[in-house]
C-alpha cells in the first residue's frame, strides 16, 4: 500500500476511534486508533485524534497511560502506569482487560522491560486480567503462549500464575487442558538451543511441576530430564539452577525408579565422554542431587570403580579449572555421606592435598574443606584405615589456612573458610586455636551481622561458636560405663578419659571470651533473619553461655533475655528439633532471671512485660526432656525454671505469682512430692515466695478441700530432713498462721501442732524464729479457733519447750520471743 493510501485510510480510521470513543466504545476506538498510528504515525490528523481521545475524562487514566506508553512509546507513560498498578486498590474489569489486549498485542514496542513488568502488574492485581489471559490461552495456547512469552521473564511467569488460579477459569478441565499445553510448551522452550540462558522456561517447569507434579511429570521423558540435569551447570546463574534444582527434586520425587533410572545413565554416560564440557555437567548433576536424594546419589557414587576411574580423569584434565571446580563441587556435596566420606579419603586425599597447595582462586580452600570432611574429626580413624595422631595433625596445619581465608574479600573463600572450621573446630585442639585468637573471633561476629538473610555462612558461622561453647553431655553411670566399654573397643584405655581441654571449666573458660567477643549482640543483630535451622543453634550456644553464673548479667544487658524471649514465640514447629530449641531457650531465659533482677531486666515502663518470662519457664515444668531424646529425664531444667520463678515471685508487683498460680499450680504441687530433694527444695521456696502475694496465701487458706491438702503437704515439708526445705516451709507457715482458718486447719491435723513446735528446736536459729513465730502468731489468735490452738500446745507441753528456749538459748532474739509466748499461753 502506497503512502497516500497509508494515509487516507489511517485518517479514516482516527476519526472512526474519535466517533467510537464518543459513544461509549472506548475498546473498540483504541484498537482503531492503535491500528491509524501504525499506519501514519506522524500525520497530523491522527496525532490530534490521539490528544483528543487521551482528553477525554470518560476514558479510565490507566487506559490513557498503557495507550500513550504503547502508541507513543512514552516510557514516562510507562512508568506512571506501573506507579498506577502498585498504588491502585481496585482496577476495575473492563480497564484491565484492555489494557492488557493493547499491552500484548502490540509487538513493536521497544520498551520491552517496561511492557514486561506492565503485564505482569495486570496480571498480578485483576482478576479480569487473568480472566482474559486465560481466555486467550484457551482460544489458542500455542499462540498465546508464544505472544506473552517472548515479551519477558515476568509475563512468562504469569502465564504459569493464572494457569494455576482456579478462579480465572469457568471449568477446571478447560485448566487442566492449557496447564498441559503450557507445560509442553515451556518444556518446548527448554530444548530449543540457547533459549533459555534466563532461566525463563525453567521456572514455569519448576512453578508447575511444583504445584501439580502428579499430572504433569509424564510429559517428562529422558531428553528433558537430560536438558534440566544439564541447568545444573554451576557455571550457570544462580537463579537458573536454582529452579533447575526444584525442577529436579520434584520429578525424582514422583517418577521413581524411572527418574533414577534416567539419572544412574546421564552421569556415567558423560564422564565416559571424558571431553571437558561433558565431565563440568556430569560432576555438577551429581554435586546437584546429592541433597535432593542422597542414598541414590551415594549408591552411583559407591558403584565400585566409580571413584578411582575419575583420579585420572582429573589427573589429566588438571589444567582445565572448570573441571576441577565442578569435581570438587560434587566431592565436597557427595561428603553429606560417611560412606562417600570414607571413598573419597581411600582415593582422593592426594589430589586433593595437589589441589590445595598449587590451585588458584578458589579451588585451593574447598579443597581444604573436602579435606577436612574427609578426615573427619568426629570418626575415629581406625575406622576408615588412617593415623588418628597423623590426622589431627593435618587438621590442625588446616586451621590457620581457613582463618586466612575468612579475612578473604571473595566471598567463595569465606564460604570455605567458614565451612571448613565448622569440621575442625570438633577438635579440642581447634577450639582453643581459635578462642585464643581474638581477631578471628571478631571477624567471624563481622561475617555475621555482614550476611544477607538466608546465607550459608550463618549456619556454619554459628557451628563453630556453637562448637567452641559445646558442654559434654551429662551422662547417667550406666551411660559412662557404656563410653568407656566403647572407647577400649576403638583404641587404648587412655582414650576412655575426657580430654581436659573438653571439661567444664576449660569449656567455661571459652564461653567467657565468646561473651566478652560479643556474640550476644552479634544474635540481637541478626535474630530477625536467622532460618530455623540457625536459631536452633543459637538456642544451644545461649543455653551453654548462661551456664555460667557470672556471664549472665552481662548477657542479659546485651539483650540476651530479651532475645530469647523472642525466639520463644517464634520457634512454633513441631519437630523434635523446634521442641529442643525451644526447651534451650526457655532455660537459658530462666538461668538468666536466677541471677538477676527481674525487675532490672523487664523494668515496669518497659517492653515487653515481665509475666511474658513466665510461660517460657513456665514449660521447663511441664515439658518432658525424655520424650526428646533417649536416656533419663534431665531434671537439672527443672529445678533452674523453680529458682527463676522463685525470683521472679519475689518482685514488688504480684502480677507474676498470680500468672505462676493460675498457669502450673497443680504441676507445683506435684514437684512439692518429687522424690528429688532438689526438685522438692526449690519447689517450697517458690512457694514460700508466694506468701508475699494475697493469691499466694488464698491457694492455702480458703479453707477448701483443695486448701486443706495443700496445708497437709506443706506442714510434711516443714518436718522434712532436708534444712533448706524446712525453712522454706517454715517461712511460708509462718505467714500462714496470721490467718484463722489455716489455724483452724493445722488444729485439726494429728501432728500439725507437733510438727510447729518441732521447728521451735531445731539447730538452725532461721528455722527455729520461723517455728516461734508460727507458735506466737496462734498464741495471739482469738476465739473460738485460739481456745482450741492453745489447748493443743498446752497438751504438747509447749510451755516446758519455750522456757528451755528462754533459758538457754543463746539468740537474745528467740529468748525474748520464746519468753512473750509462754506469757501469752498463760495469759
Amino acid at each position: 500500500m502506497s503512502t497516500k493510501a497509508n494515509n487516507e485510510r489511517a485518517v479514516n480510521l482516527a476519526a472512526q476511534a474519535v466517533e467510537l470513543v464518543a459513544s461509549g466504545r472506548a475498546e473498540d476506538g483504541s484498537r482503531a486508533l492503535r491500528e491509524a498510528t501504525s499506519l501514519a504515525p506522524e500525520n497530523p490528523q491522527v496525532k490530534a485524534a490521539f490528544l483528543k481521545i487521551q482528553s477525554d475524562d470518560s476514558i479510565h487514566a490507566l487506559q490513557k497511560l498503557c495507550a500513550k506508553f504503547v502508541l507513543e512509546q512514552d516510557e514516562e507513560a510507562g512508568k506512571e502506569a506501573l506507579n498506577y498498578l502498585d498504588r491502585s486498590a481496585q482496577l476495575p474489569g473492563d480497564v484491565a482487560t484492555e489494557c492488557l489486549d493493547l499491552v500484548i498485542k502490540e509487538r513493536t514496542i521497544e520498551l520491552k522491560e517496561l511492557q514486561d513488568e506492565i503485564v505482569a502488574g495486570l496480571v498480578r492485581e485483576s482478576v479480569a486480567a487473568k480472566s482474559a489471559l486465560a481466555k486467550l490461552l484457551l482460544d489458542g495456547s500455542t499462540a498465546a503462549f508464544e505472544q506473552v512469552y517472548n515479551i519477558g521473564d515476568k509475563s512468562a511467569n504469569s502465564i504459569a500464575e493464572v494457569v494455576l488460579q482456579p478462579s480465572a477459569w469457568s471449568r477446571q478441565s478447560d485448566r487442566e487442558k492449557v496447564e498441559a499445553d503450557v507445560f509442553q510448551l515451556f518444556l518446548a522452550k527448554l530444548l530449543a538451543v540457547g533459549h533459555d540462558d534466563d532461566g525463563r522456561a525453567l521456572k514455569g517447569i519448576a512453578r508447575l511441576l511444583n504445584t501439580d507434579v502428579g499430572r504433569l511429570h509424564q510429559f517428562i521423558d529422558e531428553e528433558i530430564f537430560e536438558a534440566i540435569l544439564c541447568s545444573l551447570d554451576y557455571r550457570q546463574p544462580a537463579e537458573v539452577r536454582s529452579q533447575a534444582t526444584l525442577a529436579t527434586a520434584k520429578y525424582l520425587e514422583l517418577s521413581g525408579e524411572k527418574g533414577q533410572a534416567y539419572l544412574a545413565r546421564f552421569i556415567p554416560s558423560h564422564i565416559t565422554k571424558g571431553h571437558g564440557e561433558d565431565l563440568v555437567l556430569a560432576f555438577s548433576a551429581a554435586a546437584a542431587v546429592f541433597p535432593l536424594v542422597p542414598t541414590q546419589a551415594a549408591a552411583l557414587f559407591l558403584t565400585e570403580g566409580f571413584l578411582p576411574s575419575l583420579i585420572p580423569l582429573l589427573d589429566k584434565k588438571n589444567k582445565s579449572e572448570k573441571v576441577e571446580q565442578a569435581a570438587l563441587n560434587m566431592l565436597s556435596a557427595a561428603c553429606l555421606d560417611s560412606g562417600c566420606r570414607a571413598v573419597i579419603k581411600k582415593h582422593c586425599l592426594p589430589w586433593l592435598r595437589l589441589v590445595m597447595n598449587k590451585g588458584n582462586k578458589d579451588r585451593p580452600g574447598l579443597a581444604a574443606v573436602i579435606l577436612t570432611k574427609a578426615l573427619d574429626p568426629a570418626v575415629p580413624a581406625k575406622d576408615t584405615g588412617g593415623n588418628n595422631t597423623q590426622e589431627k595433625t593435618e587438621l590442625n596445619d588446616l586451621v590457620p589456612m581457613f582463618k586466612k581465608l575468612l579475612a578473604d574479600p571473595r566471598e567463595a573463600n569465606k564460604q570455605s573458610s567458614i565451612e571448613g572450621l565448622a569440621y575442625a573446630s570438633i577438635q579440642p585442639t581447634v577450639k582453643e586455636e581459635l578462642i585464643g585468637d581474638r581477631l578471628f573471633l571478631a571477624r567471624i561476629m563481622d561475617s555475621l551481622k555482614a550476611s544477607q538473610p538466608g546465607a550459608t555462612t550463618i549456619f556454619g558461622a554459628l557451628t563453630i561458636i556453637d562448637h567452641l561453647t559445646r558442654y559434654l553431655p551429662v551422662l547417667s553411670e550406666e551411660q559412662k560405663k557404656m563410653n568407656q566399654l566403647k572407647a577400649y573397643a576403638n583404641a587404648s584405655k587412655s582414650e576412655a578419659k575426657p580430654d581436659p581441654l573438653e571439661e567444664d571449666a576449660a569449656v567455661s573458660r571459652r564461653c567467657k571470651v565468646v561473651v566478652e567477643a560479643g556474640a550476644v549482640p552479634t544474635f540481637v543483630a541478626i535474630s530477625d533473619h536467622l532460618s530455623p535451622a540457625s536459631t536452633a543453634v543459637v538456642a544451644k550456644i545461649m543455653l551453654s553461655l548462661t551456664r555460667t553464673p557470672a556471664l549472665r548479667g552481662t548477657i542479659a544487658q546485651q539483650g540476651g533475655a530479651k532475645l530469647l524471649l523472642k525466639k520463644y514465640t517464634i520457634i512454633a514447629g513441631v519437630s523434635a528439633v523446634d521442641k529442643q530449641a525451644r526447651r534451650a531457650v526457655a532455660h537459658s531465659l530462666a538461668r538468666i532471671l536466677i541471677s538477676t533482677d527481674p525487675t532490672l531486666v523487664f523494668p515496669a515502663a518497659g517492653s515487653p512485660p515481665l509475666t511474658s518470662a513466665t510461660r517460657p519457664i513456665l514449660s521447663l515444668l511441664t515439658q518432658d526432656q525424655a520424650e526428646e531424646s533417649e536416656g533419663p529425664r534431665d531434671l537439672l531444667p527443672t529445678f533452674e525454671a523453680l529458682l527463676a520463678l522463685t525470683n521472679l515471685a519475689s518482685t514488688p508487683s504480684d502480677e507474676a505469682t498470680v500468672v505462676i498460680i493460675r498457669q502450673t499450680l497443680g504441676v507445683i504441687e506435684d514437684l512439692l512430692l518429687s522424690n528429688n530433694a532438689m526438685i522438692q527444695r526449690a519447689a517450697t521456696e517458690l512457694v514460700c515466695n508466694f506468701m508475699t502475694s494475697a493469691a499466694g496465701v488464698e491457694i492455702f487458706a480458703d479453707e477448701s478441700k483443695a486448701a486443706d491438702r495443700r496445708l497437709h503437704i506443706l506442714l510434711a515439708l516443714a518436718d522434712v530432713k532436708d534444712s533448706a526445705t524446712r525453712k522454706a516451709a517454715g517461712g511460708a507457715l509462718a505467714t500462714l498462721t496470721c490467718y484463722d482458718g489455716v489455724i483452724k486447719g493445722i488444729v485439726a491435723k494429728e501432728r500439725g501442732m507437733e510438727i510447729l513446735l518441732g521447728l521451735c528446736t531445731d539447730e538452725d536459729h532461721e528455722i527455729m524464729h520461723r517455728g516461734l513465730v508460727c507458735i506466737n502468731n496462734i498464741a495471739q489468735t482469738r476465739e473460738p479457733v485460739g481456745k482450741q490452738a492453745k489447748k493443743k500446745l498446752k497438751d504438747l507441753d509447749a510451755v516446758g519447750v519455750l522456757n528451755d528456749i528462754a533459758d538457754n538459748s543463746t539468740n537474745k532474739v528467740m529468748k525474748t520471743l520464746a519468753a512473750e509466748i509462754v506469757g501469752s499461753l498463760q495469759a
